[in-house]
């Protein structure tokens, strides 16, 4: 959904929109300084591919989740060093005044490929190829991490409470608990895992995200008592409204909100104590009462554990925050971005790879599809430098890499919709042990062809 903001960055139709503010100082000093000594050598100038790939997923995790991309095409379009940006580098004597002039005049040309926002991923999935010359792509590097690290590592967190939660609404609340600017980069990947909505309303402007919430512990504090409370929000918001009844006394606090509420009391929500044990007796006691529609919410340091382990509780839905925003376990997805092949002196591209020990990459441009059977997702198959064999565009294997920005174009951008319901039909296609919380190897092997 575009933004009218005045200050934004015009992007293509049905995509958000960021700040126009460059995005070229969200980098690592080193990246300009290889630039610097690269246009000395001549190499500044030889097309180059990078590549973007976890070498493993989090410890126990069984698959990954590519999120950021929109946000990152922003990045991208805004990865410009205007007047300010260029005093800084001088004034911190960061390069040279040649490599600042080359600077002033950088706009990435090249291409990019990734696989589509949503879409999970194994370890070696190549999600996102930058093409170009080696001094315009090595530049993006650090931006291009920031982004997909972050928000792949919450939106694979919020897959996992989606699946644990089985159908019932999760809500992210998390904005307390981080960043601010990193608060609404996680209500985004939230959502785009399936989350239902985000208490952040910086995420609902820009995003178009349903934002949910009502009043905290303090609204109950400030009155005389909690019928007051309660009162006066029903009067501002309608019985339909949450009420939070764990301030007090639990049970005493459902009785009130049913008081002032009646049968049409949207819902309570518990944020203390023994949640399974307080969801049977809320409920028991809502039922007894005759408010047998109201619903239960409950939040408090929840995780994909703690909802599993909710599953046979009368609760309607989940409120999620601090275990969220930091990826539950996982604050990162561990992707990096490395040189994969470069042109040499025919100008023909040459593979090129890392053999550090532990840090390994495998040398060449690569292609990507998902092999399925009958539906289902059997492996991960990366062929260097062409697709691999046997993929027909009709066949049961289906191509991951696609077109996101050509020439320096931004070609690929989509709305989150499309990436929520992108995410929604890749995790159908995995196989059922994907949706396992226990510790296990990833889901599909990934399978390389020469």
């Amino acid at each position: 959904m575009t933004s009218t903001d005045a200050a934004s960055v015009v992007m293509p139709a049905g995509t958000t929109t960021g700040p126009a503010r460059s995005t070229a100082l969200l980098t690592d000093r080193y990246e300009l300084t290889m630039v610097e000594a690269a246009l000395r050598s001549g190499a500044a100038a030889r097309r180059s591919v990078f590549e973007v790939f976890a070498r493993r997923l989090p410890d126990g995790r069984r698959y990954g989740v590519v999120a950021g991309t929109g946000r990152l095409l922003e990045a991208i379009t805004a990865f410009r060093f205007g007047d300010e940006e260029l005093a800084a580098l001088e004034r911190d004597e960061v390069v040279d005044a040649p490599t600042r002039e080359w600077l002033a005049g950088y706009r990435f040309t090249g291409n990019v490929w990734g696989y589509g926002e949503g879409e999970t991923f194994v370890p070696g999935s190549p999600i996102f190829v930058v093409e170009g010359t080696f001094a315009e792509a090595v530049v993006l590097e650090t931006v291009v991490l920031s982004v997909l690290n972050h928000d792949s590592a919450i939106a694979a967190a919020a897959s996992r409470m989606v699946v644990a939660a089985h159908g019932r609404p999760c809500l992210e609340m998390g904005s307390r608990r981080t960043h601010e600017i990193s608060a609404v980069a996680a209500a985004r990947a939230s959502y785009l895992a399936g989350f239902a909505g985000t208490s952040n309303l910086e995420a609902g402007r820009r995003y178009r995200i349903p934002t949910i919430g009502t009043a905290a512990h303090a609204f109950t504090l400030v009155h005389d008592d909690e019928k007051a409370a309660f009162t006066a929000q029903v009067a501002s918001l309608g019985p339909g409204t949450t009420l939070l009844v764990d301030t007090y006394d639990v049970e005493q606090g459902v009785q009130t909100a049913f008081e002032v509420a009646g049968r049409e009391l949207g819902a309570v929500r518990l944020d203390s104590g023994d949640l399974l044990e307080q969801a049977y007796e809320v409920r028991a006691q809502l039922d007894a009462l005759g408010a047998s529609k109201t619903k239960i919410v409950v939040t408090s340091d929840l995780d994909e554990f703690a909802i599993a382990g909710l599953a046979a509780a009368p609760v309607d839905s989940y409120g999620v925050g601090t275990s969220l925003v930091t990826g539950s376990g996982a604050p990162t997805a561990g992707m990096v971005y490395k040189l994969v092949a470069r042109e040499d002196a025919s100008g023909q591209l040459v593979g090129v790879a890392k053999k550090s020990l532990d840090k390994i990459s495998i040398a060449g441009r690569k292609w990507a599809v998902r092999r399925r059977s009958h539906g289902v997702a059997t492996a991960e198959v990366l062929g260097i430098g062409h697709l691999p064999a046997d993929t027909p565009e009709d066949g049961p294997d289906r191509p991951l890499l696609r077109e996101l920005i050509v020439d320096g174009d931004v070609v690929g951008a989509e709305s989150l919709d499309v990436a929520r319901r992108r995410h929604a039909s890749s995790l159908a296609e995995l196989p059922a042990t994907a949706r396992q919380l226990s510790r296990g190897e990833p889901v599909i092997p990934t399978v390389i062809e020469a």
